[in-house]
């Protein structure tokens, strides 16, 4: 996608739809990590992806998602497509009470992952999202498609990870 590419901002057309993949992940977990976007405008797409060298499934997963939308450069109608329901019931579901309770879960301790959270709802809050969850290893092309920018970023580091088997 060209970076400059994105809806006007007063005026949504039904074409001015931006739709996004997004995945993570580690092996092992927590170990080093990867995450993987696509971003899909008007026929132009866009993949990002990254790593981290110690980190978790659920930071890769949150970071997916808020580095395609940072990536956007004005307000936008959204679906972001996730396989994480951690991503999706943390953003539609649990953050409202999180932050009611000033970043405390409902046993009364901090939530896990709070910088990423905070970033994700932060980065949200400028566009008009639809959040739905695709399972994750069921044909979605897209999906597939992220998982692999995900698992090639991490690879891409080049820190061993033991491997199960022969």
């Amino acid at each position: 996608m060209n970076e400059d590419v994105a809806p006007a901002e007063n005026a949504p057309a039904a074409t001015d739809l931006v739709e996004i993949w997004t995945d993570g992940g580690c092996k092992p977990n927590p170990g080093p990590g990867g995450w993987g976007a696509l971003l899909c405008y008007r026929g132009q797409e866009r993949e990002l992806s990254g790593g981290e060298a110690e980190t978790t499934n659920n930071r890769m997963e949150l970071t997916a998602a808020a580095e395609a939308l940072e990536a956007l450069k004005r307000p936008c109608r959204i679906v972001l497509h996730t396989d994480s329901e951690y991503v999706r019931n943390g953003i539609t579901r649990w953050s409202t009470g999180w932050v009611r309770r000033k970043w405390r879960n409902a046993s009364g301790d901090p939530v896990a992952n709070m910088d990423l959270w905070r970033r994700l709802l932060d980065v949200s809050a400028k566009h008009d999202i639809e959040w739905k969850w695709v399972r994750g290893h069921s044909g979605d092309v897209n999906n597939e498609r992220v998982d692999q920018l995900a698992t090639a970023a991490r690879d891409a580091m080049g820190i061993p990870y033991p491997r199960r088997g022969k």
